[in-house]
């Protein structure tokens, strides 16, 4: 009958049937037995904070995306945060006359992806022209462990291939790498040297060329060379030769200091010889305005190894391209950053050369330069 009670042992059934789904519901959701979250609402102890609510979903899926997003973001953000591979250069000069070179440095890194303030720093050490510091300051960037060493002359490269056999080394130097001892092979350098040679012994033949075509009288020649530079040996046996190779003679003289440069012009100037032939040498690069000024005191016409001599009043030079070649230094130091072995880069040569002449000089040493040379002459300074 409608609305009759149920007898006890029914009233006792049903709620213990209703007890059973009370008891499986949770587990049939994917929730743990006694889950509170999806108890009864007339559960003893139940709360609001138990009951899943729309508002309650949208945050969870909200805090699932942005938890993905940020896992996405975290290998990019990992990188951003990687420190920035450390290039130390070392130079024999002074970063006065030579702050092109490492300009030049700096591009051929960004042009290799390391760009110098964001994922590149670089440590330089100058010797100002004192070969005999280079050993210690190679010494410092071997102690600030950083990942390639790029030298500016021969001095600079043996130092910091005597510092490490583990870090690689990228020079440019003058010379032949091979008859100095850097490399093995131009094409196989192996160790952990190489580079660029603007192998200035051998456009000692041409320089002479030129200097003789300047200053045809000029049958005696002296030869300025820094004992402490490797490169004083070999470059006065190729200049010797090229100048027998002429029909002209070279007086060899040697330089280390101020004062040794004061005595070595006065002597050339007191043997009456005709013209000087500067070698390359960091000190002279450093002592470049000294050595223009005793050339005009004595009134000796003089072919000088860089432009930057001609550029502070020499008379001439003939060199190859240096701002292209220590580019192209720091593209190999790049190339390197990026995972290549230096014992697997050949050494890279020259590919432009310059001749500069300041006629401005020439006119006060009353030298009258043929037209034919002038027309050959990359830049002509009046």
């Amino acid at each position: 009958m409608e609305g009759a009670a149920l007898p006890h042992s029914e009233d006792l059934t049903l709620r213990s049937r209703r007890r059973r789904r009370r008891e499986a519901w949770p587990q049939a959701r994917g929730r743990p037995h006694g889950s509170r979250r999806f108890a009864p609402h007339h559960e003893v102890g139940a709360t609001a904070s138990d009951f899943p609510t729309v508002q309650s979903r949208s945050i969870g899926r909200r805090g699932f995306i942005l938890a993905l997003a940020g896992a996405a973001a975290w290998p990019l953000a990992a990188r951003a945060q990687q420190p920035a591979a450390v290039v130390g250069f070392l130079s024999g000069a002074l970063p006065e006359s030579f702050a092109p070179v490492l300009a030049a440095v700096r591009q051929g890194l960004q042009e290799a992806g390391f760009v110098e303030g964001r994922n590149a720093t670089i440590e330089s050490r100058w010797a100002r022209g004192e070969v005999g510091r280079l050993p210690a300051l190679a010494a410092e960037l071997v102690a600030r462990r950083v990942a390639v060493i790029v030298t500016h002359t021969l001095p600079a490269a043996l130092a910091a291939k005597a510092a490490t056999t583990t870090i690689p080394v990228v020079f440019v130097v003058g010379e032949d790498p091979v008859e100095v001892g850097l490399v093995h092979t131009l094409n196989r350098p192996g160790g952990n040297v190489t580079g660029l040679s603007n192998f200035m012994n051998l456009l000692v033949g041409k320089r002479l060329e030129l200097l003789v075509e300047a200053v045809p009288n000029a049958n005696a020649l002296a030869l300025l060379v820094n004992p402490n530079n490797p490169n004083a040996e070999p470059d006065g046996r190729s200049l010797q030769a090229a100048a027998q190779a002429l029909g002209r003679r070279v007086e060899v003289f040697r330089a280390a200091s101020e004062g040794e440069l004061d005595t070595a012009f006065a002597a050339i100037a007191e043997q009456r010889l005709g013209a000087v032939f500067v070698n390359i040498d960091s000190f002279f690069s450093a002592r470049s305005g000294q050595m223009i000024a005793l050339a005009a005191r004595y009134r000796v016409p003089a072919s000088y190894p860089l432009r930057l001599f001609v550029a502070a009043g020499g008379l001439m030079s003939y060199d190859a391209n240096f701002a292209d070649a220590f580019r192209r230094a720091g593209i190999y130091a790049g190339r390197i950053l990026k995972g290549e072995k230096p014992a697997d880069l050949p050494v890279l040569q020259p590919t432009r050369f310059q001749l500069a002449i300041n006629l401005n000089t020439a006119r006060a040493l009353g030298l009258d330069i043929p037209a034919k040379l002038l027309a050959l002459a990359d830049e002509v300074i009046e």
